[in-house]
């Protein structure tokens, strides 16, 4: 995982070296685009799977893809004003495109099959209902493999591997932090409905927790603003931070003793393993979908991330 931090740094600092904007998703910068495509070249292309007859597949007989997302919750999803950088139209938000390294992934799984990718706005907590409801086909969301959402959902992949990360700033008292000891005492926040909330900040000592955050970006607002120390998130969301503010630090104890516990290294796991959600039963689509990651090694999704965290927009 320090590998991961370290290629997906470079390949930040390489794209946003040719920014001039740093980001900004308004009218593409050719520079940031020549230097983004050649990124995404390092990456096998989309493969070519549209000889298979997927119309019998429950959710994509019309040959859509309808995938949930929050579309707030960078790099794995955006909204943007336009479609720069291969956004794609937001169908319940008029006006509005998501982009992303969900989205990326998404129009990927559906270039190789020749369907058309529907991207739907949702609320964190509304995209496990909305796939058992069949509204949604998949959810590409930035979500945990847990034990508990497998039991609601069947889920694709990984389709990225995620270290479980704090995050502070330079100036904080916890800048230098080695081990979760070393947090002991201050005040911090994560996401609501996460892993991180619910089972890795109880494991500081004497931490003050506040109230969740509801989505990510009012999670990172509250530690820029010094309303929490520090907070807890995984490795590509605290990537896609410090990439758009430099005063923030990333606090990574992945293989060390100070590292969150879990009970064995298979809870472990399915807490940073980040997969794509079907409706129960909807093993066709599952079969499908993970036809598509298995053309990717995890070098590839981290570089694919990477390009995500360079073009994410200045929040």
């Amino acid at each position: 995982m320090r590998r991961l931090f370290a290629m997906l740094m470079a390949l930040c600092l390489m794209l946003s070296l040719t920014a001039c904007g740093g980001g900004k998703t308004s009218n593409e910068d050719k520079d940031v685009r020549a230097a983004l495509d050649e990124a995404l070249a390092a990456i096998p292309p989309v493969p070519d799977y549209t000889d298979v007859d997927t119309s019998a597949i429950p959710g994509v007989e019309d040959g859509v893809l309808t995938v949930g997302m929050e579309c707030a919750y960078a790099p794995y999803n955006w909204t943007q004003t336009d479609d720069s950088y291969g956004a794609v139209p937001i169908s319940n938000v008029d006006g509005s495109y998501a982009n992303g390294y969900d989205v990326m992934m998404a129009q990927r799984i559906c270039d190789a099959y020749g369907w058309k990718l529907e991207v739907v706005s949702s609320a964190w907590d509304s995209l496990t209902p909305a796939v058992q409801s069949q509204t949604m086909d998949a959810n590409i969301a930035g979500q945990s493999m847990t034990s508990d959402r497998m039991a609601e959902v069947d889920m694709a992949g990984p389709y990225i591997y995620a270290t479980i990360v704090c995050l502070t700033t330079k100036d904080s008292e916890y800048a230098n932090a080695a081990s979760i000891a070393d947090l002991a005492g201050g005040t911090c926040t994560s996401q609501s409905g996460t892993i991180w909330y619910d089972t890795c900040l109880p494991q500081i000592a004497d931490a003050e927790i506040i109230a969740p955050a509801e989505t990510a970006p009012a999670m990172i607002m509250q530690l820029e603003t010094g309303t929490v120390d520090f907070v807890c998130t995984d490795m590509p969301t605290a990537l896609g931070a410090v990439a758009k503010n430099d005063n923030l630090v990333i606090l990574d104890f992945s293989g060390t003793d100070g590292d969150f516990q879990f009970a064995d290294e298979a809870e472990r796991a399915e807490n940073v393993n980040i997969g794509i959600s079907v409706r129960k039963g909807n093993t066709e689509l599952l079969d499908a979908i993970n036809t598509v990651l298995a053309d990717y090694s995890s070098a590839d999704f981290d570089t694919l991330m990477g390009a995500a965290i360079a073009i994410q927009p200045e929040v």
